[in-house]
């Protein structure tokens, strides 16, 4: 028992939340159905809490959050102690990690090859909006991250990265069949858009920018969800969107992409955030991060242009 939390629950808990359902957790723990359910409710009853609901698949609350995390970490420093020990298995640890797709897709790969390279690990890579992989760390499925959040989440430290710039961009015909024959602020928000999810405000936020007051919805929307193919569906003509300049460069270079709103960048800052655990993989991980970031990415403060 640890802090007050016996690890059985604990774990069982965990395998609820990964597995999602109770009848998942129970094969892969090899015990009944009924026995997660009475050890998750066992887990309740000590912390005098509600730490799941029961739906399907199952949801944490704040609570449960709270928990999770805690088994999560005490999970990392076991095997950490045991690796150091020499005690464990041959097999590589695995870390998981939370990134948005633009980086995944430019700058963030080197570092886990760095990382790799170096050490047995292996990487649980959760891709989300940099504006939402904060959740994942406050849930406790993640124990590092890549986020536009400066506010560490509770128990993580957080560092700078970087700034990720972003351009209005389309093909010159696109701009000459939808743009050209009035002010950008009021022909942009009319003109067919690519989106990346419904999570993705970058474009909506830019408009805002562009044209303070004016309704940004209601234009037809592409939602392509791959950075890479993003970037092409611009590139093909199929709307204008927000692209990042590490990934444009030779597109506006050659001309096959041009800005729309010179001037108008916008930046969006990148932190990394983890646990505050002294972990050796989790540590060479967090210095490869921050050393390709600096290679890549504008440092400063963001500006507005």
């Amino acid at each position: 028992m640890t802090s007050g939390l016996p690890l059985d629950q604990v774990r069982t808990l965990l395998a609820a939340v990964d597995e999602g359902t109770f009848e998942a957790a129970a094969e892969r723990l090899h015990v009944t159905p009924s026995a997660v359910s009475q050890r998750v409710k066992a887990l309740e009853q000590r912390t005098g809490r509600v730490l799941l609901l029961r739906s399907k698949p199952v949801r944490l609350t704040a609570s449960g959050e709270v928990v999770v995390r805690f088994g999560r970490q005490l999970a990392r420093l076991e095997e950490d102690a045991a690796a150091e020990l020499g005690l464990t298995a041959a097999g590589p640890t695995t870390l998981a990690v939370a990134v948005n797709a633009d980086s995944l897709a430019t700058w963030f790969l080197p570092a886990l090859t760095e990382t790799a390279r170096t050490l047995d690990v292996c990487f649980d890579l959760h891709r989300d909006d940099q504006d939402h992989t904060a959740l994942l760390l406050r849930q406790g499925r993640v124990m590092a991250a890549v986020t536009s959040s400066p506010e560490p989440v509770q128990g993580c430290s957080v560092r700078p990265l970087g700034l990720m710039t972003y351009r209005a961009c389309a093909t010159p015909a696109f701009a000459a069949r939808h743009l050209a024959h009035g002010p950008l602020a009021e022909l942009l928000p009319a003109a067919p858009v690519v989106v990346f999810d419904r999570k993705d405000d970058i474009q909506d936020g830019f408009l805002r920018a562009l044209a303070p007051g004016r309704p940004t919805a209601g234009q037809p929307r592409h939602y392509v969800p791959s950075s890479e193919s993003f970037v092409a569906a611009v590139a093909a003509g199929l709307g204008w969107g927000m692209l990042p300049d590490i990934q444009t460069g030779p597109h506006r270079a050659g001309g096959t992409l041009v800005d729309l709103a010179e001037g108008h960048a916008m930046d969006v800052p990148l932190h990394w955030q983890q646990w505050k655990l002294d972990s050796p993989p989790l540590a060479a991980l967090a210095t490869a991060v921050a050393r390709a970031a600096a290679e890549a990415l504008a440092q400063g403060p963001p500006r507005r242009r």
